[in-house]
């Protein structure tokens, strides 16, 4: 039977003996929903999440990763205000040192960025730290992102579990006309499908238009898959990819990967790319999406182009046409975060670099930095156009910014008007509009860089520190500065709970909301302690007090809808298990919280009448009766919902697999991977 590519790629990675509870057929689509384990080829971190992910790794007792490649990056916590993140640092590359890792040091860029340059292969599956991993699906991956801990797991050779997703394919037609971006094709997705639509979901790019992107177009589109709320995105592998991977330098690691005809989707997306017009995401959600043309005139304080979703050369060089001989208007402030250092050097060489200086750009390290709050922050009530991925309220570093997500093309004809400005009524003319001139800008016949020079450049790993050898490794020590805590245990679950709400909180909250990042809260990500004291201070910034004035013995957090959206931070998992937490009851999930939850000992319950939500106030008292029952048999939860005034029963989902309730019976992933589970 005809299988789509995602499927093809996860059939041959599957771990048989790891579900043997689910029944495969050799050649046939698997059953959706149905519990699957994949082997993992390749992993990544950040240094956001590395710190817990290589102290849990370190519990499990392994003396070197398993995978074929594993990667330590450092590029969220480099603004280095005080000894806490190059402490940090130092932690990370001496584990990378000790369990033969590859690191790739602050300066030597983006972690998503890098790996597509450097590491990805064709048919390969990629796990990471960071819910951005999926970038890898643009050269055709299964890349996905998860908790930490699933990362530890998957770097000591555990298998990765998840439920089979469904498989959306969208055929793409057409090409892009000048001043229209492959941002707009996945900003149209979004406002087709929402950042809840994906759950569950893989996204299948194929048809005549696929073949038209760059490589960079189509990682920039699969990165932003994540905010579909889809377990990953990916693209067809095909003579482009070659032609990208062999100006990296990589050639060997090519191979076709396709569909094979006459694959079946369970649901298709048409979009003719000739027909997209500019689009932005509006305050304060990736798919509140409208047309440039209506914004159009809207007076703009602050441009920021980069991010892990379009930082690379292929960015940089479409800025540069519309701004060469141009300056910043006044009244904007304009900066640039290249991708990766090699992103910097080709940018160099090529003279976009000092097209971009001249201009008024401002350079920004080559780091996550503005998308994390991690300076460059807007202005009180500024208007900033960033080619980010993700817009939440407060996540740019202020509070009452509004923050429209754009192409670059969009953003840099912002840049020079000081407006929003439609970029395809702008009168340039550059070869880096068509299919041939992106391509050919990668692949080194464009006159502004040799094919040599650009392998030079690509292959210059001064900045990646490769795995030493067994040997050398065990005469590493592993440093570990005063804010490096180990991470705290997570209780086993109770047979019954009886315990107060002190929280409920609306649809859409994001981990930044359950755990912010920026400049205060990041250089905590060590330190759980610490750290907890920030949990849910956007949604209620006396829920710390309130968890303490209960002695931390426990509580219950109620929501609504795609509750856990947006980062991988298994932070939003560890500060509510530390505080008490140890059940969220909600509408429905997102995909990476509620398997971090799980991975922390706190059960995920959805309720089966959303109406029952407006049942609950915080304050009240749930008493969740039959928890072991649930998690020996499967069957629903019976909630008690106890006010001043009633007392009303309800039934939460149980929509855990087996695994999962295994996880929970014995306190979480790293206690059930010490017992010898799989």
């Amino acid at each position: 039977m005809a299988l789509t590519l995602a499927e093809k790629i996860l059939q041959a990675h599957l771990v048989r003996e790891a579900c043997p509870e689910t029944k495969f057929i050799p050649g046939t689509p698997i059953e959706r929903g149905a519990d699957i384990a994949i082997r993992i080829d390749q992993t990544l971190t950040q240094d956001a999440t590395g710190t817990m992910t290589y102290l849990q790794f370190e519990t499990i007792g392994i003396p070197r990763v398993k995978t074929e490649l594993s990667v330590s990056y450092v590029d969220h916590n480099t603004l280095q205000t005080d000894f806490r993140n190059m402490d940090d640092h130092r932690y990370l590359q001496s584990v990378a040192g000790k369990y033969g890792l590859w690191f790739s040091r602050a300066g030597n860029g983006i972690c998503h960025q890098v790996h597509l340059e450097r590491f990805g292969v064709p048919g390969k599956t990629l796990l990471g730290s960071d819910s951005h991993t999926p970038t890898g699906g643009g050269i055709g991956m299964i890349a996905i992102g998860a908790g930490g801990l699933d990362v530890a797991v998957a770097m000591g050779g555990g298998a990765f579990h998840l439920a089979m997703p469904k498989i959306y394919g969208v055929k793409l037609t057409g090409t892009l006309k000048k001043g229209v971006g492959a941002k707009d094709v996945i900003l149209e997705v979004l406002r087709l499908e929402t950042v809840k639509g994906g759950v569950g979901a893989i996204y299948e790019y194929f048809g005549s238009g696929a073949e038209t992107l760059t490589v960079p177009q189509r990682a920039t589109i699969t990165n932003m898959g994540a905010e579909l709320g889809a377990t990953c995105s990916i693209f067809h592998s095909d003579l482009t990819t070659k032609t990208f991977l062999e100006a990296m330098g990589r050639g060997e690691y090519w191979s076709e990967q396709k569909a094979d005809e006459g694959a079946v989707y369970d649901k298709i997306i048409e979009i003719d790319l000739s027909k997209l017009e500019p689009l932005a995401a509006q305050p304060h959600s990736p798919d509140a999406v409208a047309s440039i043309s209506s914004l159009q005139g809207k007076p703009v304080t602050q441009v920021c182009i980069g991010s892990c979703t379009n930082s690379s050369l292929d960015d940089l060089a479409a800025v540069a046409s519309i701004v060469k001989g141009k300056h910043i208007a006044p009244g904007v402030e304009a900066g640039i975060a290249p991708g990766s250092r090699t992103t910097l050097l080709m940018a160099e060489k090529a003279g976009i670099l000092g097209d971009l200086i001249r201009a008024g750009f401002r350079i920004l390290e080559s780091a996550c930095g503005p998308c994390i709050g991690m300076g460059f922050a807007p202005n009180t009530e500024g208007v900033s156009l960033r080619t980010f991925n993700r817009n939440f309220k407060g996540r740019s570093g202020t509070a009452d910014a509004n923050v429209y997500l754009v192409s670059p093309e969009t953003a840099a004809a912002a840049a020079i008007t000081g407006v929003i400005t439609d970029a395809t009524t702008l009168s340039y003319q550059d070869e880096t509009y068509t299919p041939e001139g992106r391509i050919s800008l990668l692949s080194g016949v464009d006159s502004r860089l040799s094919a040599e020079e650009i392998k030079t450049t690509a292959t210059d790993d001064g900045m990646l520190i490769p795995p030493y050898s067994e040997e050398e490794a065990s005469k590493i020590e592993i440093l570990r500065g005063p804010n490096i805590k180990p991470c705290p245990s997570s209780p086993a679950a109770a047979k019954s709970l009886k315990l107060p709400v002190l929280l409920k909180a609306g649809d859409n909250v994001s981990t930044d909301d359950i755990m912010p990042a920026g400049t205060k809260v990041l250089p905590f990500r060590s330190n759980i302690p610490e750290i907890s004291k920030f949990t849910f201070e956007r949604i209620d910034e006396d829920f710390y007090k309130k968890a303490e004035a209960t002695g931390f013995s426990g509580c219950f957090v109620v929501g609504g809808e795609n509750y856990g959206q947006g980062s991988s931070r298994e932070h939003a998992a560890l500060g509510p298990m530390y505080l008490g937490v140890r059940a969220v009851i909600v509408k429905s999930f997102a995909r990476i919280h509620k398997a971090n939850l799980i991975n922390y000992g706190i059960i995920p319950i959805t309720f089966t009448n959303p109406a029952d939500y407006d049942l609950i106030s915080e304050g009240c008292t749930l008493e969740i009766s039959n928890i072991s029952e649930a998690l020996d048999t499967g069957c629903d939860f019976q909630i008690k919902i106890i006010s001043s005034t009633k007392t009303v029963n309800i039934v939460g989902v149980n929509s855990l697999a087996k695994r999962s309730c295994d996880i929970l019976k014995l306190g979480g992933l790293a206690a059930y991977t010490r017992a010898g589970g799989q």
